[in-house]
């Protein structure tokens, strides 16, 4: 790995580590998602998503392709789960498909949906494998979209008589829950700037969905609370990254980055809190106000006991005069000549350690878990048929010393999940972005585990590296 960037190997990162450094209550492990991996998107009674209808839309996703199939996880769980086994993962994060366990995403369950969730926390505890539920990955049920989705304002209860329904069916074997996957990403990329699904552009679409979303994660959160075993720890994940000013000491640039760092990683995190959103830094959410009903305020935060913290890279903003309602642009890493991933995303291990001490300062948070970290990289099969990817090992090396460090200074961090195991379907990317530490031949299913799997595996089995 000595001809890798020298980003790749911050001078902060420890020299080496092992699992023991980390402590025996640290939770190590991996992720994953329904949609990007189950396929089998009209078997045995699911309904459709808003993916499952946003594919079809041409243009849409590079390729053209869709995850009817995925990674047929949906098939091929028990073959992957035994490869997490092979590399000592003890915990093993996914997500529910709503719309396979209710087709129309409320009203009667579909049993075949609700069987399948049971065999797989089955198999993984029959494994050694501590399962991790995400009730909600990005794929609302489509019958939920045509009557306004996160837009309309049922969707809060209808998202907690759903996470009631699998507190209900689930909690008696799984001990940690996550109610939301990165809400800012479904709700700004999906109801925005029409990227994801459903595709909406529309600031009162976003604001809706985004007042809406905040509500439903902490109601959610209460009704797991009210159905689970005491003992139940329930959180929810954010996406966030470092976010730095392009010019720093130029104050137009500095305050185009406090109203970046508003939007990217306070909107939500700062009502889950008891906070309310992040209105005097980034003052378009005060059309937040029409959403709002009597009452709202004490709605809005929950007691999690944990924050899912994920990350991947740093942004750099500036000052830009021709993007209403924030005022500011992000520096492309490409415009800035450092090292990138496949995703364009820039290679900075740091932000991992900066973003765990920005959420560790609010004085009411409680502990934190990385729940995704990863990095893609173009990925090559050799003869002998290994996946040599030292990128990929390096990031990961770097972001789990990161993590290390935070936690040395007292950050309450007490786990790391990779992003992900498996290649997968990378939503509007289509499937040529590889993040996973097993490789994947779409055509065949053949699965290899890559270097760096075989790396995460030694770092678990408790070899210094």
């Amino acid at each position: 790995m000595s001809d890798l960037p020298a980003a790749f190997f911050p001078p902060t990162t420890p020299t080496a580590f092992s699992r023991a450094d980390f402590g025996a209550d640290f939770h190590w492990g991996t992720s994953a998602a329904a949609y990007q991996t189950e396929g089998a998107w009209q078997a045995e009674g699911k309904g459709p998503s808003i993916w499952d209808e946003f594919v079809r839309r041409r243009g849409r996703i590079k390729g053209g392709a869709t995850a009817d199939v995925a990674t047929d996880f949906y098939q091929r769980w028990p073959e992957d789960l035994d490869l997490m086994r092979g590399l000592h993962i003890p915990n093993f994060r996914f997500s529910v498909a709503w719309s396979r366990v209710l087709p129309q995403g409320r009203g009667a369950a579909n049993p075949a949906g609700l069987d399948f969730y049971d065999r797989l926390v089955d198999g993984c505890l029959s494994r050694g494998i501590e399962p991790w539920v995400t009730l909600y990955h990005w794929d609302l049920p489509a019958a939920l979209q045509r009557q306004g989705g996160w837009a309309h304002r049922d969707v809060v209860s209808w998202f907690a008589d759903y996470a009631q329904l699998m507190a209900r069916r689930l909690g008696d074997r799984v001990r940690h829950w996550i109610v939301l996957n990165e809400p800012l990403a479904f709700v700004g990329v999906g109801h925005l700037l029409g990227i994801h699904a459903p595709g909406r552009r529309s600031l009162a679409a976003f604001l809706a969905a985004t007042h809406h979303a905040a509500l439903a994660q902490a109601e959610g959160g209460r009704a797991l609370r009210a159905t689970l075993p005491a003992e139940a720890q329930i959180g929810t994940s954010f996406s966030g990254s470092h976010v730095q000013p392009w010019r720093p000491g130029l104050p137009r640039d500095e305050a185009a980055a406090r109203r970046a760092d508003a939007a990217f990683n306070r909107m939500f995190i700062e009502p889950a809190l008891g906070l309310g959103y992040p209105v005097a830094d980034l003052p378009v959410l005060r059309r937040l106000e029409r959403y709002h009903r009597p009452g709202d305020d004490k709605l809005l935060p929950f007691n999690f006991d944990f924050l899912g913290v994920q990350n991947y890279t740093r942004e750099v903003i500036g000052f830009a005069p021709y993007v209403p309602l924030v005022w500011a642009r992000l520096v492309s890493a490409r415009r800035r000549g450092v090292p990138i991933t496949s995703m364009g995303w820039e290679v900075y291990p740091e932000s991992i350690y900066h973003l765990l001490k920005k959420v560790a300062a609010y004085p009411n948070a409680p502990r934190l878990v990385v729940t995704e970290n990863g990095a893609a990289f173009p990925d090559t099969l050799t003869a002998d048929g290994r996946v040599p990817d030292p990128a990929r090992q390096a990031f990961l090396r770097a972001c789990i010393g990161q993590v290390l460090r935070a936690r040395q200074e007292g950050v309450p961090v007490d786990g790391y999940f990779v992003w992900s195991f498996t290649d997968n379907f990378e939503w509007a990317e289509g499937y040529h972005p590889r993040f996973g530490l097993v490789h994947v031949d779409y055509a065949t299913q053949q699965r290899i585990i890559k270097d760096s799997g075989h790396w995460y595996g030694r770092l678990l089995a408790g070899e210094e590296v």
